[in-house]
């Protein structure tokens, strides 16, 4: 059987859908674009407002009362060889990037996993589209937002989010469900309130599976915000494939420390907000 046809076809369709978009949407995605490169802006303004000795002094310190003395101190001194290596904006720009990325999918995936983890027909609905999310390319989702955002950070925020939010909607919804059923069957012999239940008894066995959830949102925007560099995004991701286009061996590898540093700075930092507010070791 001849399939070329189609699949001719439906390239088409797919073209076409995304040209009718683009011509009949264009006042919606300008105004997509503009809320998020303002809020971009704005984060990158906030990040930079201070001196880098300042931010590694304060990163330093809540390092320090998160996790340890050690690790505070490492991280300050790991953020001014990023100042070093002359890449303190790049990395601010990459911090803001997976900042408002992460914002925007813990906005959408944490209240929409609440829903589904009250409401099992509606997980079971989604789980297979998340599935399907997490299971293509990331490239995938830089061409559509290209054709109808176009070049810069707004086509990276919305890439990002999009691999981003899965992680804190399933966790999310797992932490809802596995409330043990002794405790409903307590708070409801007890006269507890629907929001008293939820607020007392549900969040807080859910919460390390959330904070689970926004752990793996982070290491998976930090993931795709270096693909994103193909767009424009700025940030490390741009300064990597600008330095591949180059050869620039030296400094593709200072961006590539530099990245490892916020990734595993915010990671430890996420695990160690856990282990303070739920009962681990700090």
């Amino acid at each position: 059987m001849d399939s070329s046809g189609l699949t001719a076809s439906f390239d088409t369709f797919i073209d076409s859908a995304l040209e009718w978009l683009g011509d009949n949407g264009e006042f919606i995605f300008d105004a997509v674009r503009s809320s998020l490169e303002g809020m971009y802006d704005g984060v990158v303004w906030l990040l930079e407002l201070a001196p880098f000795y300042v931010v590694a002094l304060a990163i330093a310190l809540l390092g320090w009362r998160l996790i340890g003395f050690w690790f505070g101190a490492m991280a300050g001194l790991a953020l001014i060889l990023c100042a070093a290596m002359g890449l303190w904006p790049e990395t601010m720009s990459t911090l803001a990037l997976v900042a408002t990325a992460t914002a925007l999918a813990l906005l959408v995936g944490v209240p929409a996993g609440v829903v589904a983890g009250f409401v099992p027909a509606l997980d079971r609905v989604v789980e297979p589209v998340l599935d399907l999310i997490q299971t293509l390319p990331p490239y995938i989702y830089l061409l559509p937002a290209i054709a109808l955002l176009g070049y810069g950070p707004a086509t990276a925020l919305v890439a990002t989010f999009i691999v981003a939010m899965p992680p804190a909607f399933r966790l999310t919804s797992l932490g809802i469900r596995m409330t043990p059923h002794e405790f409903v069957e307590l708070g409801q012999a007890s006269g507890t309130a629907g929001w008293q239940m939820f607020f007392k008894i549900r969040l807080p066995f859910a919460m390390p599976s959330i904070m689970a959830g926004i752990n793996q949102s982070l290491m998976m925007a930090f993931g795709m915000v270096v693909i994103a560099g193909i767009v424009g995004s700025g940030g490390l991701g741009e300064t990597i494939y600008g330095a591949i286009r180059t050869l620039d061996i030296a400094k593709s590898i200072d961006a590539a420390i530099a990245i490892v540093i916020l990734t595993m700075i915010l990671d430890r930092f996420t695990q160690g907000v856990a282990s303070i507010g739920y009962g681990g070791k700090r």
